[in-house]
């Protein structure tokens, strides 16, 4: 039996620590699904669609990872994909709180799907989608802790190249 893990987010956008999870998920699971969560009260810099494309880009769409949105309930949208568990990084103590309350709401919410969770590589654990878009909308050096096409997106995005420019 294929052994599927849910990897759910904003992904917003890719940092090079999620990149990680997923491959360091992939040892663990036969298959992941990086789920990006359509929240419409988030406000995202960039568009689902957008999110989609430069997770595909970063991913180098390997086939055991599929790329999908979804809403509502995470766990009812696992059972619904057939996953065996959700995976979380963690970067610090301080995801520890929120992360461990979710895996508790979930596990109430379906006993039979399991949270997993693995601590981001030494790296990236300054790292987050947040930090990446204030440092990028400033012109800071973001290289090296985004993919290469989520660097150029937010550059873009904040005006520091045009699409015109490449």
């Amino acid at each position: 039996m294929e052994r599927t893990a849910i990897y759910p987010g904003s992904f917003d956008p890719v940092t090079n620590g999620h990149v990680d999870i997923v491959e360091r998920g992939l040892k663990i699971f036969d298959r992941i699904i990086v789920a990006i969560l359509r929240n419409p009260a988030k406000k995202c810099l960039f568009t689902v669609e957008e999110r989609k494309e430069m997770i595909e880009t970063s991913l180098n769409r390997d086939s055991n990872v599929e790329i999908d949105v979804f809403d509502g309930l995470l766990v009812d949208y696992a059972k619904k994909r057939n996953a065996v568990a959700i995976l979380r990084g963690m970067r610090a103590v301080s995801d520890f709180e929120y992360e461990f309350q979710l895996a508790l709401m979930n596990r109430k919410l379906n006993r039979e799907i399991q949270t997993v969770f693995l601590m981001t590589g030494l790296r990236w654990i300054f790292i987050s989608s947040s930090i990446i878009k204030e440092a990028a909308s400033f012109g800071g050096n973001i290289n090296g802790m985004v993919p290469p096409v989520v660097s150029r997106k937010l550059k873009e995005k904040f005006g520091f190249i045009s699409s015109a420019d490449e």
